[in-house]
């Protein structure tokens, strides 16, 4: 006869048995008893009663959910908001529920960017064949024509994909606080041409082959019986590696290799091929750059690497809680006092918004954004963001910024003074 008893017990029987197998013969006696128990304990019957299978829908109705008229991820029976604690006492098979969810809401903000922004999506990199992994971006109809304004927008990094900010808004809040929708329909509607920019896309992920097992180099110096006995004891070793493993992880996944996308295999190398290959070659006469998070260190690679450019074509670039590091990336004196001039960072912050705060690296402004929390940071900022880009464009020197230059790359970054 088979038991099914809960996880715990299993885990405290196994613990159990391994501190009375180092005692007296009594106690040995005890761990053997133990033993014969658990050797009738039907572990798949277990494993089965803790986790549910990972099987998840593949829509929001799926998941009983919808976005109400005003943005906010509702239960479609209830009304009530997004619960993450489905099962109680399932941690694992809760968050892979929310993951799943989350890689449904990816697909439909970006049903949103071409729909309901009516943004285009941009295959790169543009010369992989049919067989190499490839990534995209949105792009408004006239992001590479617009003779007036380009807006560049850059999330963080983690999850969270093109036209997002934070996923966890987007779940536990609102569409508009967490996604990039309210800055691409304003922008629209002030006459910028747009590019969302997906720089997490980095790879695609395929099941990995199974290696033939190398066969063991028996050593003919060594005894017969010996070879025997270490072999009896690696079987025994992996027997208890595959128990654990099969407790740890009962619905083992498959197991997977990373392809990486040529050119695009950074969130760095992203940013600076959509630069050489997209707004670079822009007819705007003003750029601008919202920057999340570790976007804000991607924006500042690219600025390092393509300074000539970046600097001739850029008027103003709004961080937002930017983890960017002017020391660690080796920004010298020409590219700190641009920052100084053309960057403002809202951070988060106990302040009311707009306040100035203090930094202790040589770069950009730093405001607060009006929270304390990061991923909001974006939201709390938007109206003084575009009010930001708005003093940029009044500026005295903004009317004598030149037209698209071509640059050569050898030349693009400069020499720079040591602070």
């Amino acid at each position: 006869m088979l038991f099914c008893i809960p996880g715990f017990v299993l885990l405290a029987l196994w613990i159990s048995m391994a501190n009375l197998q180092q005692g007296a013969p009594e106690e040995k006696e005890k761990a053997a008893a133990l033993k014969d128990l658990l050797s009738r304990i039907d572990l798949d019957e277990l494993m089965k009663k803790d986790e549910p299978a990972l099987d998840f829908p593949l829509t929001l109705e799926g998941f009983g959910y919808s976005f109400n008229e005003k943005g906010q991820l509702r239960d479609i029976k209830t009304g009530e908001p997004f619960v993450f604690n489905c099962r109680e006492d399932l941690h694992r098979w809760n968050q892979k529920r929310y993951e799943a969810l989350g890689e449904v809401i990816t697909q439909y903000v970006y049903g949103l960017l071409e729909n309901e922004c009516h943004l285009q999506k941009i295959m790169i990199p543009d010369d992989a064949t049919e067989e190499e992994p490839r990534s995209f971006i949105f792009m408004s109809e006239d992001a590479l024509t617009n003779p007036d304004k380009l807006l560049i927008l850059i999330q963080g990094s983690g999850a969270v994909r093109a036209g997002q900010w934070a996923r966890r808004l987007i779940i536990n809040e609102d569409l508009d606080s967490g996604t990039q929708i309210p800055y691409i329909k304003k922008a629209v509607d002030d006459g910028y041409g747009v590019i969302v920019l997906n720089p997490n896309e980095n790879y695609i992920e395929v099941e990995k082959t199974k290696e033939q097992p190398e066969p063991s180099s028996d050593s003919t110096d060594e005894p017969a019986e010996k070879r025997e006995r270490k072999d009896e004891s690696l079987k025994e070793t992996k027997k208890r590696c595959d128990v654990y493993e099969k407790y740890r992880n009962p619905q083992k996944e498959k197991e997977t290799e990373q392809i990486c996308i040529k050119d695009n295999s950074s969130p760095e190398e992203h940013v600076i091929y959509v630069w050489d290959h997209f707004i670079s070659k822009a007819n705007a006469k003003y750029i601008f750059f919202v920057a999340h998070s570790y976007g804000g260190l991607a924006f500042l690679e690219v600025l390092l690497q393509r300074e000539v450019e970046v600097k001739s074509r850029v008027s103003a670039v709004a961080l937002t809680d930017s983890v960017h590091n002017v020391w660690h990336q080796e920004a010298g004196k020409s590219v700190l006092d641009w920052l100084q001039k053309h960057c403002c960072n809202w951070v988060s912050s106990a302040e009311p918004l707009d306040t100035p705060v203090e930094s202790m690296l040589p770069d950009c402004p730093r405001v607060s954004a009006g929270t304390e929390r990061h991923e909001l940071t974006s939201w709390k900022s938007f109206h003084s963001i575009f009010k930001f880009f708005s003093k940029a464009l009044e500026a005295p020197n903004a009317e004598a910024r030149s037209t698209p230059t071509v640059t050569t790359r050898s030349s693009n970054r400069i020499k720079h003074e040591d602070f």
